[in-house]
């Protein structure tokens, strides 16, 4: 467990602990430094644990070799079972270790060309990862969405809030593809439609990106959809157009439009603060990865659902059969082969 670097863990939290006993340091906004704290912490605890669960295994298999007991025998391959799922848990989180790997993460999605077939694409993507941030306790909190015109979404961005959600996900970013028999084609033939997924880092307030009022264009509108929660009677959806850089963003998730602007702003800072990352850096990959078009041969991951079942990430050339496993929100083993491949 040396990969771990436990002792480097524990004094970057002894640095932590004694920022906090500054005079200075309640009287601002240091909520990220919290965090970190807490973070740190439930790495230290989740390697004490693992630690602990090894050498007590390792005592039992010593009394084993000496006395042979049948239940000893049921119970040490049991915990030893619960001890590789523990230090693979261990191995993913020594991987998120990037800068922002800790913070929120902003998803948008649209399709590719295609029409209903790539907007529909969207809607099943959307629902595969409101399934894994279910089953992984994360938040999800749909910021703007916008219906397709017979089915599916044209484009939906939404929060997924909690800690490590940005260092699990980026890896999605991307163009995804899925070919299967099109249930909108009468003459059942097999189509192949693509979905283009952004994934960004939720920028806290003590990152500084600096934004000109005179360099925005803010307009209000009503709430796009059906009913439901897509639905407002008043004009509190805001799109806010940064000129400059022609970014846009837009909101109608909450009651109000002074929210709706307050959350569209948070989004413009994180395209801003990507912006600022890309320019800084000498090539052209950053935080997003390489941005591609959403079309054939660019593709990240296939979702195929005939003439068989199996959906393959073409990064890691990691692929598995059960196809309706993966929409129903299972990909922590795709999320982990990117880690293990990217983030050494």
């Amino acid at each position: 467990m040396t990969l771990f670097e436990i002792e480097k863990l524990k004094n970057r939290l002894n640095d932590l602990e004694k920022e906090t006993l500054k005079e200075d340091f309640w009287s601002k906004n240091n909520s990220n430094i919290l965090q970190e704290i807490k973070i740190l912490k439930d790495k230290i605890n989740l390697y004490t644990k693992t630690a602990l669960t090894l050498n007590n295994l390792l005592e039992m298999n010593k009394l084993l070799e000496e006395e042979e007991d049948n239940e000893l025998v049921k119970e040490l391959l049991n915990d030893t079972k619960k001890l590789n799922k523990d230090i693979e848990n261990l191995e993913i989180k020594t991987l998120l270790s990037g800068k922002y790997d800790m913070n929120n993460a902003i998803i948008s999605m649209h399709p590719g060309a295609g029409g209903t077939e790539s907007q529909d694409w969207v809607q099943m993507l959307y629902r595969m990862y409101t399934r894994w941030a279910e089953k992984n306790n994360f938040e999800v909190k749909e910021l703007d969405f916008l219906e397709g015109d017979e089915a599916g979404i044209k484009s939906v961005t939404f929060l997924v809030k909690g800690e490590y959600a940005y260092g699990y996900l980026k890896g999605e970013m991307g163009v995804h593809r899925l070919v299967r028999i099109s249930p909108f084609d009468s003459g059942g033939r097999r189509h192949t439609s693509f979905a283009s997924v952004e994934v960004l880092p939720e920028i806290n307030d003590d990152v500084q990106i600096e934004i000109n009022p005179d360099d925005l264009r803010i307009d209000t509108y009503r709430a796009s959809g059906a009913g439901g929660q897509h639905i407002n009677k008043t004009s509190s959806a805001v799109r806010i157009t940064h000129i400059p850089t022609n970014i846009v963003v837009t909101c109608q998730s909450e009651r109000s439009q002074i929210q709706n602007r307050e959350t569209a702003m948070k989004m413009l800072k994180s395209k801003l603060f990507d912006l600022k990352e890309k320019e800084r850096e000498a090539n052209i990959t950053d935080l997003k990865g390489e941005q591609k078009d959403i079309a054939w041969g660019s593709q990240i991951r296939s979702y195929v659902f005939c003439p068989y079942t199996m959906v393959k990430d073409h990064r890691t050339n990691y692929e598995v059969g059960n196809v309706q496993a993966v929409m129903d929100g299972q990909i922590d083993d795709f999320i982990k082969e990117y880690l293990k491949k990217f983030n050494k």
